[in-house]
Parts: structure tokens; C-alpha cells; sequence
């Protein structure tokens, strides 16, 4: 069985699962863009729930998907934030760690 991932549409709030590879262009079934690859581990939210497609669309524009490294050893993407409120904290907590790691580099 191939590997399978999420390919989402933002504006839309579609999402639909296809194949990992090859890699080709996935459009949307309602509007016809292009769509994101989010990653196999994203929980979808239901259409109806803004807050929650908020916080996916902040998470993969700053590029976070839902990949793990290598599939195998249940090494998936961690804690996500699920709500704006955990988003917020999540990327405040981030931009830390990011000056700390830049700190020990140098």
C-alpha cells in the first residue's frame, strides 16, 4: 500500500488524502488550485470549525507540516497547538527556542 498524506485547500477548507509519490501537483476538488501538502499526521478539522482552520493555516504558513522523519519509529510531528490561543503560545514559545538555538551557534 502506498504511503498516503493530506493535501489541503485553504480557502476552501478541503482536504483530501492521496498518495506520498510520485510527487505531482494535487488541485482541489472545489475550486481546482493547487493544494498544501500538510503532512500524513495533520488532524483535519471540520469544515464548520473556524477556529481550528485558523490555526491550521497560521501552522502552514509559517511552514509547519505534519511529516515525521522517516515514518517508521513514531516519530511524528509533536504537540501542535489545536486553538488561536495555543497557536499564539506555541509561536511566542518558538521564537525562543529559535534565539536560543541561534545563541548556541554563535
Amino acid at each position: 500500500m502506498p504511503a498516503r498524506t493530506h493535501y489541503v485547500c485553504l480557502p476552501c477548507r478541503a482536504a483530501v488524502k492521496g498518495d506520498m509519490w510520485p510527487k505531482r501537483e494535487h488541485r482541489c476538488p472545489r475550486c481546482r488550485e493547487p493544494m498544501v501538502d500538510a503532512g500524513p499526521h495533520v488532524a483535519i478539522p471540520p469544515r464548520r470549525d473556524r477556529r481550528g482552520w485558523r490555526v491550521l493555516v497560521g501552522l502552514l504558513d509559517m511552514g509547519v507540516t505534519f511529516h515525521s522523519n522517516c515514518g517508521c519509529c513514531n516519530d511524528g510531528p509533536g504537540k501542535r497547538p489545536r486553538t488561536p490561543r495555543e497557536l499564539r503560545a506555541w509561536q511566542g514559545g518558538q521564537a525562543r527556542q529559535d534565539e536560543a538555538d541561534s545563541d548556541l551557534r554563535g
